[in-house]
């Protein structure tokens, strides 16, 4: 990317704050709770975010769902504020339901494709369509994939749509304690099947790419304000910086699809 070219979305983007009135522009404190997967997006494009506006980010880290004490549902429901949630999109609907995220406030910043690794050096199988992902399949010695909602799409749903649910069950299971990129990388299975943000970071691995469009199932991840804000001008600057198409391109490099255009370099 040309200097030109960074200083003209550096300002593109400046003016688009300018926009959501003067107390945007105002520095201060924006605290983030959040979860998932968008995590390794969030942690690239949070400084751009501070260093653009001055503003600071508080962010704190929980599971979606659970009863842990810093699960973030206990968190709200116990009365700890926020300005911003970012979680997988059926969550926020549900922070949503529950009154603490404000209606019409969400927006969706990226989605999650299922992809398909092997170990380094192995050779790359064709994936590029149903078909051939059934072939794949059916040739594979083994096959590994997730304990979490990708993992019980693929057991219970993908393997029946391609028509090989009988003649993969010996040879495909579920892992619930381990990365499914670390067990291929260590060989102990031939192909591993998980949302390719988290095949990306593990060494030993490549990944084939996702799988095709009839059979796939995306993870949305979603930002919204909390009705507890104390910052909403602020919370609505960084949902927008989070949807533009500015932080598409670190939303690629960390396996994610952004749901916005990706500018051209």
């Amino acid at each position: 990317m040309t200097i030109h070219k960074l200083m003209v979305r550096t300002l593109a983007f400046c003016l688009t704050l300018a926009l959501l009135g003067n107390s945007a522009a105002l520095a201060g404190e924006i605290k983030v709770m959040m979860s998932g997967w968008f995590t390794p997006a969030y942690r690239d494009l949070g400084p751009q975010f501070e260093e653009a506006t001055g503003d600071t980010l508080v962010t704190v880290w929980g599971p979606t769902e659970g009863t842990a004490l810093n699960a973030i549902p206990v968190r709200l429901a116990r009365g700890e504020w926020a300005d911003v949630l970012i979680v997988v999109s059926y969550a926020l609907d549900d922070q949503i339901n529950a009154g603490t995220v404000v209606s019409g406030s969400k927006v969706d910043f990226a989605r999650s494709p299922i992809g398909v690794a092997v170990r380094e050096g192995a050779p790359k199988p064709d994936i590029s369509s149903a078909d051939a992902l059934r072939r794949t399949l059916l040739a594979a010695k083994s096959i590994v994939y997730p304990d979490s909602a990708s993992g019980v799409y693929i057991g219970d749903e993908l393997f029946s749509r391609l028509g090989i649910e009988g003649r993969v069950k010996s040879k495909s299971r579920m892992v619930p304690d381990e990365r499914v990129a670390t067990i291929v990388a260590n060989g102990e299975a031939e192909l591993g099947l998980q949302q390719v943000v988290e095949l990306l970071p593990v060494k030993g691995v490549t990944v084939v790419g996702s799988l095709p469009a009839e059979v796939q199932r995306y993870t949305v991840f979603s930002g919204g304000i909390a009705t507890t804000a104390k910052n909403p001008a602020g919370a609505e600057a960084l949902i927008r910086f989070l949807s533009s198409p500015e932080a598409a391109p670190a939303i690629v490099r960390t396996g994610l699809e952004p749901l916005t255009a990706v500018p051209a370099n």
